[in-house]
């Protein structure tokens, strides 16, 4: 019930969407043939280079997993590249409910838990909002003064960012170390609200809790801390790399670090509801009228840059997905699902302090 929710929600964003993008085209000249012309015009070897750029992220995610399973089972450092790279593409091709396939497919294939993947989950995208908001925020703040539309606007967004960023990190040092404590605390102060509310806020600390175990040094947390950052770096030269290779546009070919940092966050924050295939089109629209309004890149510039950036960064992954699952003999639409079912099998029979239950 709670995914067949969360499905009508996003077709109704996509709709709502859509309905405004069709209302603006009819307010907006658009030209093929420059369109055409501005791809033909492109730099292919900066976006190769940007193509590059997300490869190696994934490879720098397949040694983070390793990493944060360590102590609980020793593994080559590239062995778990194939669950992300499919993972992705599972993601790129059904939509966020594919979101469990990578902790499933690890679970499978080194025998560990599935609630222990899904722990490590949470922490990788924990560490991957922090290095996210860390960058763009230090971007910003670092900018040329004038180099970015509503600079005001954006120096206080990336004040706040830092902020929510360092007291995060705190919140979770007092999760590692006192996890009970905080976990009873924070029912007790949400409890005041709904009884139900707090309990759920306290099973969720107790799931961050497990998740934290597999950070049990200052070591380890440095390997984490310093891939995260290290693979975001390489997501933003990519869209640094793929908005450069549009020579034929002014503005488009003397992007900035700066900017292209602040057109990742925008990408990022569309394909939070990604459905399948649908939520291409309106990632792409939505893309391009944010450089058309905050830069001023002509239409036709900015609706292949925004194409270019989606066919690099989101579905780049997607023909070397599809040919890994065929060799590993995986159905990408099967193992959503069966993740899907063991995802709510977990949480069902999983105490608060995340050991298993017997059934």
């Amino acid at each position: 019930m709670k995914s067949n929710r969360t499905r009508l929600v996003a077709l109704a964003i996509v709709v709502v969407v859509a309905v405004a993008i069709w209302h603006e085209r009819h307010r907006m000249h658009f030209d093929w043939h420059v369109f055409g012309q501005q791809l033909r015009l492109a730099d292919w070897w900066r976006i190769a280079i940007a193509l590059a750029c997300i490869y190696a992220g994934y490879l720098v995610r397949s040694i983070r997993w390793v990493w944060l399973v360590r102590h609980k089972k020793k593994l080559p450092l590239f062995s778990l590249l194939g669950t992300q790279v499919m993972g992705f593409t599972a993601v790129a091709l059904i939509g966020r409910v594919a979101d469990l396939v990578r902790p499933y497919l690890v679970a499978k294939k080194t025998g560990l838990p599935l609630s222990e993947q899904i722990a490590v989950y949470v922490v990788e995208r924990l560490f991957d909002a922090g290095s996210m908001a860390l960058i763009t925020s230090s971007v910003i703040l670092l900018a040329a003064p004038g180099s970015l539309p509503h600079p005001e606007i954006l120096r206080r967004a990336a004040f706040w960012g830092l902020l929510l960023t360092a007291a995060g990190s705190l919140f979770l040092l007092a999760v590692r170390l006192w996890g009970d404590a905080v976990a009873k605390l924070s029912n007790r102060a949400f409890g005041v609200v709904s009884k139900r509310a707090g309990e759920a806020v306290e099973e969720k600390i107790h799931a961050f809790h497990s998740g934290l175990d597999t950070i049990r040094s200052v070591g380890d947390f440095a390997v984490v801390a310093g891939s995260s950052l290290g693979m975001w770096m390489l997501i933003a030269l990519s869209y640094l790399e793929t908005m450069l290779a549009f020579v034929a546009s002014p503005v488009l070919s003397a992007m900035t670090p700066a900017k292209a940092v602040l057109m990742m966050m925008v990408s990022g924050g569309a394909s939070v509801i990604q459905l399948p295939v649908l939520g291409w089109f309106t990632q792409i629209a939505f893309v391009a009228g944010a450089l058309s309004k905050f830069f001023g890149v002509a239409p036709e510039a900015a609706m292949g840059c925004a194409a270019t950036l989606l066919l690099v960064t989101f579905l780049g992954i997607v023909p070397v997905g599809l040919v890994w699952s065929r060799f590993e003999h995986i159905s990408l639409r099967q193992v959503t699902e069966e993740s899907e079912h063991a995802g709510v099998e977990v949480a069902h029979h999983h105490g608060p302090a995340g050991e298993e239950a017997t059934s």
